[in-house]
């Protein structure tokens, strides 16, 4: 299992998300936690099953809600996550993370 970080536009993009499902329903912001958190296990387990989103980059789709958690492999054998993007967002809005 690899270590996985989390850049701070990543952290941020997730924060904000979840904070607007609390706004609207605790139990959907519960799922939401839930579904990134088993998207963080299955990433740290096989990070190369992923589809690739561009040449360095790969996406796991969460289930239940519309979200990509984009991430990269580094060079220590760590996992980053660079965002966590909502599905109807300008797609490659991170590149820059």
């Amino acid at each position: 299992m690899l270590d996985v970080l989390i850049a701070q536009g990543a952290e941020d993009d997730y924060t904000d998300s979840l904070r607007w499902y609390a706004e609207r329903s605790l139990r959907a912001a519960n799922g939401f936690e839930a579904e990134f958190l088993k998207a963080l296990e299955s990433i740290a387990i096989s990070p190369d099953a992923h589809p690739l989103c561009d040449h360095q980059h790969r996406y796991y789709m969460l289930k239940r809600y519309p979200f990509q958690v984009i991430y990269r492999n580094l060079e220590t054998g760590q996992v980053l996550i660079v965002a966590v993007a909502h599905a109807s967002r300008q797609p490659g809005y991170w590149a820059q993370r």
